[in-house]
């Protein structure tokens, strides 16, 4: 990738704010999306199982058009892709609450996951390489910036949920503030740009190396936990515990916070701790967040559990993109490989959670996401990091590092 040439410490710091911003504009599409769901649902008229086969569209969508980004960027340059494919992704807000029944609303979502799985591609390749540039680790605050954006967007749903508004126009607006905030976003983004000469377009697919699969199964248990979250907690409140549509929507807000919170602060615990004790000590908050939904049927439990459960899992992802980066001779292909298994996990988790509640019940549904969650403290040992040379980011070291003045 050729660039910007002779990029000041200033460029670059202009450069990470601006990703920053584009993280957060991508976050509060999904919070704004998710806190209406239980809108959605009644609108379309679908009953849990029939909601859960609907909400796995998003993750097919991204899963088959992820491989497009990289020839979009190859073609275009990452910035001008990146402003494209953002813009789509804020505009296909507005398409699942117009959507009247099972099947057009399963085509919406198809294509608003399409544009979220190209455009989240594009963000991270641009995150990686600024983080290349000034030679340590962002990635977790930038993952921090787009819970953040979650946030917003989920608070702002809630307050339109608890006045009651219509979530077609509440959606129409979100998307239009979102893709202005987006362009202006990317105006400040790293202008990246394949060398063409003789080099041939990124392949459609690539099978991830052995190396990358047990770092993307531990990545397959945090997705989960956090689609189930996202998706399903606004229902769980408002049919297991009975709350209003205001309080039900706060739960997605408390799961964001704490995400936000522990993402921003991610790269400098991991710095401390390592990766390893990072994850363990954050699959046993998620692991007791999850055993406070599904064993203490109250709501300020279970907006307290959906909260440990955000905190827990917050940093798993950045830190499973970084191990996998480390994790063989090919790092974009494990990357890659990664992301798909990541994906993967998406598309399974609403329309497992959904086929579960249909045959059991949401509290059962739940029970599984703790049981992931608890294998995040099993399986943490596969993310300890390999020795690297000097001038690798911090978390991407196998052992804590040390501490700065």
């Amino acid at each position: 990738m050729t660039g910007e040439p002779q990029l000041s410490p200033a460029r670059l710091r202009h450069a990470r704010f601006a990703i920053a911003g584009v993280f957060c504009a991508h976050g509060a599409v999904t919070g704004s999306f998710a806190t209406r769901i239980p809108w959605i649902q009644d609108h379309a008229q679908l009953s849990a199982g029939t909601l859960g086969l609907a909400l796995a569209f998003p993750a097919v969508g991204a899963a088959l058009t992820m491989p497009l980004a990289g020839r979009i960027n190859h073609r275009l340059g990452a910035r001008t892709a990146l402003r494209v494919l953002l813009s789509l992704w804020t505009l296909a807000l507005v398409l699942p609450s117009l959507a009247p029944n099972l099947w057009t609303l399963c085509f919406v979502l198809f294509v608003y996951g399409a544009t979220a799985g190209m455009s989240d591609v594009a963000m991270n390749a641009l995150g990686v390489e600024t983080e290349n540039r000034l030679g340590r680790s962002i990635m977790s605050s930038l993952h921090g910036m787009w819970s953040v954006g979650a946030l917003i967007g989920s608070a702002a749903g809630t307050v339109a949920a608890h006045a009651g508004a219509d979530a077609r126009l509440h959606h129409l607006v979100a998307a239009l503030a979102l893709t202005l905030a987006g362009l202006i976003a990317v105006r400040g983004v790293l202008d990246l740009r394949t060398d063409t000469g003789g080099e041939e377009a990124p392949p459609h697919f690539a099978l991830p190396p052995k190396s990358a699969l047990f770092i993307g199964a531990i990545g397959f248990c945090a997705v989960f936990a956090e689609g189930a979250s996202l998706d399903w907690s606004a229902v769980y409140l408002r049919d297991v515990l009975g709350t209003n549509a205001g309080l039900a929507a706060a739960s997605t807000t408390a799961f964001a916070l704490t995400m936000a919170l522990a993402r921003l602060a991610g790269d400098k615990v991991v710095d401390r701790f390592g990766a390893v004790r990072t994850v363990r000590v954050g699959g046993a908050l998620a692991t007791a967040g999850g055993l406070l939904v599904v064993t203490v049927h109250q709501p300020a439990a279970a907006l307290a559990g959906f909260g440990l459960i955000g905190l827990g899992i917050a940093v798993v992802v950045p830190l499973a993109f970084a191990a996998a980066a480390r994790s063989g001779p090919a790092p974009a292909q494990a990357i890659a490989g990664v992301a798909t298994i990541t994906y993967t996990s998406g598309l399974i988790a609403p329309s497992a959670i959904g086929a579960v509640a249909d045959a059991t019940s949401l509290v059962v549904s739940f029970g599984l996401v703790t049981l992931l969650s608890f294998a995040l403290i099993v399986g943490a040992t596969v993310l300890r990091q390999r020795p690297v040379a000097a001038g690798v980011p911090a978390a991407n070291r196998d052992e804590p590092a040390p501490i700065r003045p």
